[in-house]
C-alpha cells in the first residue's frame, strides 16, 4: 500500500508514519515544518519527528504545504492507496489571534488535498482527524457535578456523534476544523470517495511538543521537568479523556482496512481513561517529585469544562479500543522528554 500522511512530522502524522512503514507500506509524508513559527517557539521541534522518519527506508519525506497544489500533487504522485490528513494549525488561542492562518491551513488546506486527491485517484480512502471542537460550547448544555478536583457528566458517559455542531460557540479553530470535517464527509457523499471523520479528544503520546496554547499534557510534563511556570486558564477541575497515538494510529487503520466508507465517529480514550488539570499535576508529581509553579486565571472562549468521548460506535465499527492507560502513556512520554532534555530546557 502507498500511503499520504500529510503533517506527518507532527505527533499523530509521524506515529502514522511509523506504524505504517513498520508494516512494510510505501509511506509519503507531507510537512511544511512550521509549527514552532505558529506557536513562536525558538527551538526546532517537529525538526526531531522530521529527522526521526528518517531511519525507514520506505518513508519519502517531502517538504511542502497541504495550501500549494504542486506540493500536494509532487506527493500523490501517480497515485495513494490512503491518506491521513493530520496537517492542520491545532491551536484554539493562536485561531483567536490569527483567524485567516488558521482558516488557510485548516480550511482550505484540507479542500485542497481532497481536490488534489480526488483529480489523482477518486478510489483512495480519505482519513480526516478532526476535533472535538466541532462541537463547541453545546457540550457545555450537559449538567456537571463538581467534585474536589474534576468535574463529571451527569446522566450520560461520554459526548456521541448525534450531538449538534451549530448554533454555538467554537473560537475559530472549531470552525475551521468544523469546515475540513464538513468538506470531507461532502467529498464522500457527492463523489463517492470513501471518507472517515475521526472526532479526535486529547491525543498524546513520545514525540510531542507540548506549547501552553496545544499539547497540555506534554506541556505540564515539560513545564515540571524544566521548571517553568504554569497557568491553568480556568480552576483546573476541567476533564478531558486521552488516548495514547499508537493507539490513535491503529484505529486508523482499522479503518483503511475495513469497507467502511462516509464514516464520522468520536475517537477518544473514553470514560475510563479520563483526567483533570489538577489530577494530571498529582500524577506527574507522583512520578518526579517536581510541582511546577502554577496560577490561575480566567476561563478561555469556549473551553470545555469537560469532554469525555462515546467511544461506542467506533469500538463497533472498528472493533477497536484503547489499550494504553493514562498512566502507562504519560510514564512513556516524560521518559521521552527527560531522554531529549535539549529540546525543552533553556
Amino acid at each position: 500500500m502507498r500511503i499520504l500522511i500529510t503533517g506527518g512530522a507532527g505527533l499523530v502524522g509521524s506515529h502514522c508514519a511509523e506504524h505504517f512503514a513498520q508494516k512494510g507500506d510505501e509511506v509519503v509524508v507531507l510537512d511544511n515544518l512550521m509549527r514552532s513559527q505558529l506557536f513562536g517557539y525558538d527551538k526546532k521541534s517537529v525538526e526531531c519527528n522530521w529527522n526521526y522518519l528518517a531511519k525507514y527506508k520506505n518513508v519519502i519525506r517531502i517538504k511542502g504545504d497541504v495550501r500549494n497544489i504542486e506540493d500536494v500533487e509532487r506527493a500523490i504522485k501517480d497515485g495513494v492507496d490512503a491518506v491521513i490528513h493530520t496537517a492542520g494549525q491545532p491551536g484554539v488561542p493562536s485561531s483567536v489571534k490569527m483567524p485567516r492562518e488558521d482558516f488557510s491551513i485548516n480550511a482550505f488546506g484540507t479542500l485542497n488535498v481532497l481536490e488534489c486527491v480526488r483529480q489523482k485517484n477518486k478510489n483512495a480512502v480519505f482519513v480526516y482527524c478532526s476535533t472535538n471542537k466541532v462541537y463547541g460550547e453545546n457540550v457545555d448544555k450537559i449538567p456537571l457535578k463538581e467534585l474536589e478536583k474534576r468535574y463529571i457528566y451527569e446522566g450520560v458517559s461520554g459526548v456521541s456523534e448525534a450531538m449538534p455542531t451549530d448554533l454555538t460557540g467554537h473560537t475559530p479553530y472549531g470552525v475551521s476544523k468544523l469546515t475540513g470535517d464538513l468538506y470531507v464527509q461532502e467529498y464522500g457523499h457527492i463523489y463517492g470517495m470513501r471518507t472517515g471523520v475521526f472526532r479526535m479528544s486529547c491525543i498524546y503520546g513520545t514525540r510531542q511538543f507540548g506549547f501552553e496554547d496545544q499539547g497540555w499534557v506534554a506541556w505540564f510534563i515539560i513545564a515540571t521537568l524544566f521548571n517553568k511556570p504554569i497557568t491553568i486558564y480556568g480552576d483546573g477541575k476541567q476533564v478531558r479523556d486521552l488516548l495514547y497515538v499508537t493507539d490513535l494510529a491503529n484505529a486508523f487503520d482499522k479503518f483503511i482496512q475495513s469497507n467502511l466508507k462516509g464514516e464520522v465517529m468520536n475517537v477518544g480514550g473514553g470514560e475510563k481513561n479520563t483526567i483533570s488539570l489538577l489530577e494530571l499535576l498529582d500524577l506527574i508529581e507522583g512520578l518526579t517529585n517536581k510541582r511546577p509553579k502554577v496560577s490561575f486565571s480566567h476561563w478561555r472562549p469556549s473551553d470545555q469544562k469537560v469532554y469525555i468521548t462515546d467511544i461506542s460506535k467506533v469500538q463497533n465499527k472498528l472493533n477497536w479500543k484503547p489499550t494504553i492507560s493514562p498512566l502507562e502513556g504519560i510514564e512513556k512520554l516524560l521518559k521521552w522528554v527527560k531522554d531529549n532534555e535539549s529540546y525543552f530546557s533553556g
